[in-house]
């Protein structure tokens, strides 16, 4: 699991280092050339993590680990605005992707960040499944579509006042 624990940090990187998407036009944005879908959370980081986690649940996707990033930064004496990763998938929603394009494997399972930028804002983000699919080679995947609609529904929820 050392691959998607190297890009959970990439991403958080990206994330930080202003990458990501920010405020836009509707209730979510993706950002330019990354793929990463963000919505704003009115919700604290903590939250807004457990607001997702429990629509993940009934969808049966399992929550496969948490990476705090914030508490990371602490353990080494360093300061980080509330970051943290969920990792979570099912099987049949991966597979399908995967035979799209089966290096989509190297992004699954999937992950949500849920962050707090330097204006004090909450956001929810994901990489959007047909990004993912388009950066790996595959062409059209109806798979990636559905799974694209999921997960926008579960950020949507996990986000609404």
């Amino acid at each position: 699991m050392v691959k998607p624990v190297l890009l959970t940090l990439f991403v958080a990187a990206l994330v930080l280092a202003g990458c990501a998407a920010g405020p836009g036009t509707g209730p979510a944005a993706v950002a330019a050339g990354n793929g990463l879908v963000a919505l704003k959370s009115p919700h604290s980081p903590a939250d807004t993590v457990a607001r997702l986690e429990a629509q993940l649940k009934p969808r049966n996707l399992a929550v496969l680990a948490r990476v705090d990033h914030a508490a990371g930064a602490q353990r080494i004496g360093q300061a980080l605005r509330p970051t943290e990763v969920l990792i979570f998938g099912n099987p049949q929603a991966g597979t399908p992707l995967m035979q799209c394009a089966q290096g989509v494997g190297i992004d699954l399972p999937m992950k949500a960040l849920v962050w707090v930028d330097a204006q004090g804002q909450t956001w929810l983000g994901y990489n959007d499944p047909v990004w993912l699919v388009q950066r790996h080679g595959g062409g059209e995947c109806p798979a990636a579509a559905n799974v694209r609609s999921a997960l926008a529904a579960i950020a949507a929820a996990a986000t609404a006042p």
